[in-house]
């Protein structure tokens, strides 16, 4: 029989250096793709159940606990979402503080992701452990880079995971000058640290592969989005944060544990740093914009596996804007705006690390969670996701199994999933007949 009426199947039970469980199943036909399942089997953690009966107080810090790597993220899109239903607008300082966590969170993140679970793909390496041996000045490097980024989170947070110092209406309290002062050596050096990690990644071999997504995210008239702005994308899409779910919606399907989120109108879409990007190139700072042409990015990125040089470019903006709030920093009068509980609805929408991350609140009028709905990046980009893989594997289809295997792992890697957020679906059903 020859090789391409040959039945192939690839299958990787446990998928590495990615957050939570889940396995990848491509299945190849007469030398043709016939089936692709990125597999979530990380049981259902119902956070969305658990929230109901609970006072608005608590949602950012039971929300923080969906993810050990993104908590600010589920923190900041709850806080929106909690305040928005009881009428409360956040600005001044506190808000410029809750950009500034995030951008400790955005530090942190990419830069775990860009050396210790991607940049071995590119290198050839199983891992960050063994790449240390060969280039243990960079894998240093990226240790020092996460380390800045947590020492934000631990200043404004009060501890480097799952932060005990954010509530709704802004902080149990607030950093003075000088404690934000204390960041700043670390934080210059962490620039020209991230400016060096994208010539450094811009340096790699990447796969000839792009797609025609449609790239969705927040969108701000006046900065590069991290908390707030309208929702759009590059086919039009452009509506408030509580018109989400007149646009997209959730489907369970039977090979995962995490709801797909799509387009109503168009189906699949694309979350992230190369959607986030793409829709705002503009504006991102001149040390950023100046690191993304010496990379050889556009003010527009298609290709996934270039998705790692973007993650890098973000890096060296979230590193100058938290320099530029911290030098025009003013110790608010007050830790927190009042919010008084009050019956609502609320939605939230921020832009976690893996892209856009969405909340919504149903209150009653003392203040207690009725119904809560929770969108994350991973669940939005799952759809995406195995398309990428049909279309990747199409013209790689007589590749050794190994090496199949080895590139399938590396085109889920781009995403950065974080399945451990995308695993919180509100009901199970099972049909027995």
């Amino acid at each position: 029989m020859s090789k391409s009426k040959r039945t192939r199947t690839i299958k990787v039970d446990y998928l590495a250096r990615v957050e939570g469980e889940g396995a990848m199943y491509v299945k190849i036909k007469d030398g043709r793709v016939a089936d692709v399942k990125l597999k979530i089997y990380e049981p259902p953690r119902f956070f969305e159940a658990f929230l109901r009966g609970r006072r608005h107080s608590e949602a950012p810090d039971i929300t923080a606990r969906i993810c050990g790597i993104c908590p600010v993220a589920y923190q900041m899109s709850a806080c929106h979402a909690i305040e928005a239903a009881c009428g409360v607008v956040v600005d001044g300082p506190l808000r410029e503080l809750r950009r500034l966590l995030y951008c400790g969170e955005w530090i942190e993140s990419h830069t775990l992701h860009v050396y210790m679970l991607h940049a071995p793909d590119f290198l050839g390496y199983d891992g960050a452990v063994t790449m240390a041996r060969d280039y243990p000045d960079i894998v240093k490097r990226g240790l020092r880079l996460k380390k800045a980024g947590n020492a934000i989170m631990t200043v404004l947070g009060g501890r480097e995971v799952h932060p005990i110092n954010v509530r709704v209406g802004g902080f149990y309290r607030v950093p003075t000058r000088r404690e934000l002062g204390g960041l700043v050596a670390e934080l210059e050096w962490a620039r020209e640290a991230a400016l060096d990690t994208v010539r450094w990644v811009a340096g790699f071999e990447y796969p000839d592969f792009e797609r025609d997504y449609e790239l969705v995210a927040l969108s701000h008239p006046d900065e590069y989005p991290m908390n707030e702005g309208r929702i759009v994308s590059d086919r039009g899409l452009s509506i408030a944060v509580d018109e989400f779910d007149d646009h997209f919606a959730e489907e369970h399907v039977e090979h995962s544990n995490a709801l797909h989120c799509v387009l109503k109108e168009r189906g699949a879409y694309f979350v992230g740093p190369m959607a986030r990007y793409s829709l705002n190139f503009a504006k991102l700072s001149p040390h950023a914009k100046e690191a993304a042409g010496e990379a050889g990015l556009g003010p527009s990125c298609r290709n996934p596996f270039r998705s790692i040089a973007v993650r890098a470019v973000e890096l060296v903006y979230a590193c100058d804007e938290a320099l530029r709030i911290i030098d025009s920093y003013q110790v608010p009068d007050q830790p927190a705006v009042e919010v008084v509980p009050r019956s609502g609805l609320g939605h939230g929408c921020t832009e976690a690390p893996r892209g856009i991350l969405y909340h919504r609140y149903q209150l009653d009028s003392d203040g207690v969670i009725g119904e809560a709905q929770i969108v994350p990046p991973t669940s939005q980009n799952q759809k995406t996701i195995e398309q990428d893989l049909h279309q990747f594997v199409t013209p790689r289809v007589e590749l050794a199994k190994d090496d199949l295997t080895w590139q399938c792992e590396q085109a889920i890697r781009n995403y950065d999933p974080c399945i451990s957020c995308a695993t919180h679906f509100l009901d199970l059903q099972v049909d027995r007949e």
